[in-house]
């Protein structure tokens, strides 16, 4: 799935989560595409998997681009973003950080936090 989405990094609206696989990618998706919303998450997480559904929706219904940064997977670039527990959701609009939550948030609070750049 994650060589399908990467093809797409250029392509306008995306309909189903990106999976990043380095820091290199997830520069790609995010100066490639107006607002990036990155979920920073682990499998074993079960907050996480309550997410997912979320995502998914937002994905396919609003003009963010959805990416997801396995954490267990890539230590190294959680870090740098200082992600200390998970979910944590990084906001970017226009390529630069805007806004960044610990914790799974509810859908309406995350479309806000969307629209709030997509308009």
């Amino acid at each position: 799935m994650a060589t399908d989405a990467r093809d797409d990094v250029s392509a306008g609206s995306l309909n189903e989560p990106i999976y990043i696989d380095g820091r290199s990618h997830l520069e790609d998706v995010t100066t490639a595409h107006d607002v990036v919303l990155v979920d920073f998450y682990a499998d074993w997480c079960g907050p996480c998997q309550m997410l997912n559904p979320v995502l998914e929706r937002l994905a396919d219904t609003t003009e963010a681009v959805i990416a997801k940064v396995d954490v267990d997977e890539h230590q190294q670039l959680a870090g740098s973003f200082g992600v200390r527990g998970v979910p944590t959701l990084v906001l970017f609009a226009d390529g630069e950080q805007v806004e960044q939550q610990s914790g799974a948030l509810p859908e309406d609070r995350l479309r806000t936090l969307i629209e709030g750049y997509t308009e």
